[in-house]
């Protein structure tokens, strides 16, 4: 551990072990792998950890259904895991598992800190839980009501526990989210966080009395830990919390917690109010990432449409993986993974492009010079390599400032525009036909040539390691420039490729994908390989949860879009003007559009009427996509009476004309219009 460089500490989720890795679970961790090499190339001291939550109830069920133990299922999965990423070269520094027994002594320690600050008392809990993502959803609710996470129904829990007094931490929160605007990303995360807190906190149950396996808890062992207690925790012991303190010292609070979207609760509300009780440092940040989605559709066990990563890895490779995820997705947004979708994006931008670069670059630099740089003398330039040139500086500078800002497919976007440019460069300067002159002049423009579009090769080269770290590497150790991990990416600049460098062996490092690729991924998806229940989303899952097996049928009242018309509607009753007038039409503005989990036609809204914020639920899912309605103005019913759909209470109906089909198509307004405005 070096404490004369600036520290970077960055955690995956801690994933569920009751369905084995896929490829919502690869998603989150290499963006957190490319994040901790970029860090490492710019000179930071890193640490990114990784690791596996093994208790709770949901596991005990899991191997009764499976005829094993806990500890059995747990020993198996946590180790598909790091098979996993040791296969796809991820770079984890610590992987920590919660049966760890370093571990259960740090969760215990944290909760006798939370009760010496008496943040802990004894209490009894009847209500409804949700074993599906182990959250109490609060006494009051009907048996059997759908879980508002992800519309599960939940199970009575009768039972003497533990709870910590989260309600005492309301304003403290709301303080922080307002003090620390970045402490969640994306600002839709934020939204919703800050939505949530203000409709008030209650008091949160930390143990379970019916339970075994799991961390007892201290000085009363017939309770075992809550299980999100428990896992939260791994982020601090995982970097020595309790066992190794001057590590703990060195690299706590992380820099970031990536998660996915569904488990921004517990990360932004209940983990900085427990570090808040105990008087710990918070992290400085928790990005909520968005679902991955399977040919626009969730992916689910129940639904045959899990993507495993070892199907990738064996037609493609770990970066051609690595390469769609990252250029594909729009960071924090739903993104979409088709097998077609992931073979044309290989081809066009790998094989085609970078790869593509290198082969011609390298290949003919072996031929006209002997396998050595050229000089570039200043007499063979012309405006065209002072293009390029600046071309480049500014790729370096927007790939920087775009990534630190989480917009890594503009990044990759910039980055490619300048292989592009590149690409167009050689056909204009036709290197191959000056390689069949021998005067001086042609030589000379040649090298110049060659330079070029090696120099240029390397920049990309540098930026992309991260995110294709494999093929990047080659590339690099072809271009004779040693070891990619170790160049201080701080100091990439323009020139900075020596002339008279020998090449490596030159080779193809992204081959066309073999036109039978596609067809050979999914017949190795069939039949379905996952054989867990449900896939995972416990301070991990990254993609929504499965609807439940009998879903409830498509809500229709207050917050649904306006049904289709009947092939031969009878005339409207008329109204008179007394009924009109009872109907508050407002103008608002959409701040937060959520799918809502378990539900493919209803969204999550949260929309801001001039002076107050309120939720609606929509049935706009299928025509709208959800970051397309941010920031627009539309016109909704303010006084219905409040109702709830899969567990979310709606409270108002947005405005919409029924089309053919029942497509709706939200009313607006050509000119503005002020927020809270009423429609006469």
């Amino acid at each position: 551990m070096s404490s004369d460089r600036a520290k970077f500490y960055i955690t995956t989720p801690i994933y569920y072990v009751n369905a084995r890795p896929h490829i919502g679970h690869t998603y989150t961790t290499v963006v957190c792998d490319a994040l901790a090499r970029r860090q490492r190339m710019l000179g930071q001291d890193v640490f990114f950890l990784t690791g596996t939550d093994e208790h709770g109830q949901k596991i005990e069920r899991s191997a009764t259904a499976a005829g094993t133990t806990p500890r059995q299922l747990a020993d198996e999965v946590s180790a598909a895991f790091r098979s996993l990423w040791d296969r796809m070269g991820i770079r984890y520094d610590g992987f920590m598992r919660t049966t760890d027994p370093r571990h259960e002594a740090g969760v215990q320690e944290m909760f006798r800190r939370l009760r010496e600050q008496n943040f802990i008392y004894q209490g009894s809990y009847t209500g409804q839980y949700c074993v599906f993502d182990e959250l109490y959803v609060g006494e009051g609710a009907e048996p059997a009501a759908p879980c508002p996470e992800c519309g599960r129904p939940t199970e009575t829990v009768s039972e003497e526990n533990y709870f910590f007094k989260l309600s005492a931490f309301e304003e403290r929160l709301l303080r922080l989210y307002e003090q620390q605007p970045d402490f969640i990303r994306p600002e839709t995360r934020r939204n919703e966080v800050i939505a949530f807190v203000r409709r008030g906190l209650r008091d949160l149950s930390v143990s379970r009395g019916n339970l075994k396996w799991g961390i007892p808890v201290p000085d009363d062992p017939g309770q075992v830990m809550y299980v999100w207690l428990d896992a939260l925790c791994t982020y601090m012991t995982g970097v020595g919390w309790r066992w190794d303190m001057k590590r703990w010292e060195r690299y706590w609070p992380a820099q970031v917690h990536m998660i996915g979207k569904e488990i921004v609760r517990f990360h932004c509300v209940y983990w900085p109010a427990f570090l808040m009780a105990a008087a710990l440092p918070l992290p400085e940040c928790v990005v909520g990432h968005g679902w991955l989605l399977f040919e626009q559709d969730k992916m689910s066990k129940s639904k045959g449409n899990i993507v495993r990563p070892e199907t990738i890895l064996e037609v493609l490779g770990a970066d051609a993986l690595r390469y769609f995820l990252f250029r594909e997705v729009v960071f924090g947004q739903d993104g979409s993974f088709s097998f077609d979708a992931l073979v044309q994006r290989y081809n066009a931008d790998l094989a085609n492009g970078i790869g593509n670069l290198a082969s011609r670059t390298l290949t003919m630099i072996q031929r006209y010079f002997g396998g050595a740089v050229p000089s570039p003398a200043a007499a063979g330039h012309t405006a065209s390599e002072k293009v390029l040139r600046k071309l480049a500086s500014e790729t370096i500078a927007n790939f920087q400032a775009l990534w630190d800002d989480y917009q890594f497919s503009r990044a990759l976007e910039a980055a490619w525009a300048l292989v592009g440019t590149v690409d167009k460069y050689i056909v204009e300067s036709s290197p191959w036909s000056l390689g069949e002159i021998s005067d001086e002049a042609s030589r000379a423009r040649l090298a110049v040539i060659l330079y070029t579009t090696a120099e240029a090769l390397r920049i990309v080269t540098a930026l992309a390691h991260p995110v294709i770290p494999d093929s990047t590497a080659r590339i690099w150790a072809q271009l004779g420039q040693g070891e990619l991990d170790q160049f201080d990416l701080r100091s990439l600049a323009w020139g900075q490729l020596t002339a008279g460098v020998k090449l490596g062996s030159v080779e193809a490092v992204f081959p066309r994908a073999a036109k039978d690729a596609i067809e050979k991924m999914q017949k190795m998806e069939q039949p379905p390989a996952m054989e867990s229940p449900a896939p995972a989303t416990h301070v991990a899952a990254t993609e929504p949860p499965a609807a439940p097996a009998s879903p409830p049928a498509r809500p229709e009242g207050p917050s649904s879009a306006p049904p289709a018309p009947s092939a031969s509607p009878a005339p409207p009753e008329k109204i008179g003007i007394e009924d009109f007038a009872k109907v508050e039409l407002r103008v608002a503005q959409v701040k937060v559009a959520e799918r809502v989990k378990g539900a493919d036609k209803l969204l999550r809204l949260e929309v801001d009427l001039g002076d107050h914020t309120r939720q609606i639920v929509a049935g706009i899912a299928e025509a709208y996509a959800p970051e397309a309605l941010i920031g627009r103005k539309i016109i909704i019913v303010a006084n219905l009476q409040p109702r709830k759909l899969r567990g979310l209470l709606s409270e108002g109906m947005l405005l919409a004309a029924s089309l053919e089909g029942g497509r709706p198509v939200l009313a607006g307004f050509l000119e503005d219009a002020p927020l809270g405005a009423k429609l006469k």
